[in-house]
């Protein structure tokens, strides 16, 4: 059966979804349990692609961004996270606003565009350190854009504070925060949770605290941490919820999988993720969030070469070069210093791909020719 045009598929299960994916039908959590256990990755991938082009054609985004984590100083104790140190520890660091900004000049340029702000929930640091770091930011470089704190960092700083949720982005937003990423969701099943990070913010806490968020006009990104003691029904469960999410508030520009590094943390023990189970995760993101309008490739995670064969799996998106970058590092990546925007565009092409220059809302700063492709 040449099911919605798009030939054989060696899982015949795959026919139906790819009936319903040929007719932009949403799918089904039995629909994406398929997707996520099938055997047949090609024909995961061949879907994927179909839905990736519709949406996108050939253009592939990426940004000129940098990161900085004010502290990696943290109350809570995950066992994924190799990247926290508690208060007072010896690994721990905690910048002053003004070293904040002096750590961030030694990389930004006109060039850069984004400022990736994420860092440990420090007991110490409250509402008034953001606004502070914020504007001092945003007078020294006011052509970037502040992408800062996830919704757990969100609701810690609330809960500090003991103010709503809604007043805490409401004064960071006038100090100088533009959006926010999508780090924290983990996996939202509680079981998985009270094993990874039993120490964190909720899953029904974290889709709060975005709700909110959107709210204010804040658009989002949203991220799901795979390869480690989760099940595929977890994972499609996962991508249910935030689309859920995004049929409410239409917040959340970008979905990134993240995979799980183990190295340096108390799951150690566990296996990295496989090339297999990143590009199926990739495809079932992009097949089932039919409401978010990106799926990235995060290289750090995935490593440049697959991030680039990602690019037919479903995703539209790279990140970015991604200028010290330590959470991923501290888990046993190698990807810490970022990646020139030549070599980034580079990728890009030799994928026979687009690449689109955004910022961080996406809309387009540069685009390079098809026929610039190698």
């Amino acid at each position: 059966m040449d099911a919605g045009g798009l030939g054989p598929f060696l899982d015949r299960g795959l026919e139906r979804v790819a009936e319903k994916v040929a007719a932009g039908e949403r799918l089904s959590f039995a629909d994406g349990t398929l997707v996520a256990t099938t055997s047949d990755l090609l024909g995961v991938g061949r879907l994927a692609n179909l839905v990736r082009e519709r949406l996108h054609g050939d253009a592939t985004y990426f940004n000129v961004n940098r990161h900085l984590n004010p502290t990696n100083v943290c109350v809570a104790s995950c066992a994924l996270c190799a990247f926290a140190e508690k208060y007072g520890g010896s690994r721990g660091w905690t910048y002053t606003v003004e070293q904040a900004v002096e750590v961030a000049a030694r990389d930004v340029t006109e060039d850069v565009t984004e400022l990736h702000i994420v860092g440990g929930l420090h007991p110490k640091l409250g509402v008034e350190y953001y606004e502070a770091l914020f504007a001092a930011l945003s007078a020294r470089f006011p052509w970037v854009h502040l992408k800062a704190l996830t919704m757990v960092e969100i609701d810690f700083l609330a809960q500090r504070a003991k103010l709503p949720v809604e007043d805490v982005v409401r004064r960071l937003v006038a100090a100088g925060l533009g959006s926010c990423p999508g780090g924290g969701a983990e996996i939202f099943a509680e079981r998985v949770r009270a094993v990874i990070c039993d120490h964190k913010t909720s899953g029904e806490r974290w889709l709060e605290i975005a709700r909110e968020v959107h709210s204010l006009g804040v658009k989002s990104n949203c991220t799901m941490l795979y390869g480690h003691i989760e099940t595929a029904e977890e994972r499609v469960d996962h991508l249910v919820r935030l689309r859920e999410l995004q049929d409410e508030t239409g917040g959340f520009q970008c979905f990134i999988p993240l995979a799980f590094h183990p190295a340096n943390t108390r799951l150690a023990h566990v296996a990295p993720s496989t090339g297999r189970l990143d590009l199926q995760t990739v495809a079932l993101a992009r097949l089932m969030l039919d409401n978010i309008p990106h799926v990235k490739a995060y290289w750090i995670m995935l490593g440049a070469k697959a991030a680039q064969v990602a690019l037919h799996f479903g995703a539209d998106d790279l990140d970015g070069t991604v200028v010290d970058e330590r959470i991923t590092l501290a888990a046993g990546g190698e990807a810490g210093a970022g990646m020139a925007r030549a070599d980034l565009e580079h990728l890009i092409r030799e994928a026979q791909r687009v690449p689109v220059e955004r910022d961080t809302l996406y809309r387009p700063v540069a685009v390079a020719p098809l026929s610039a492709a190698g």
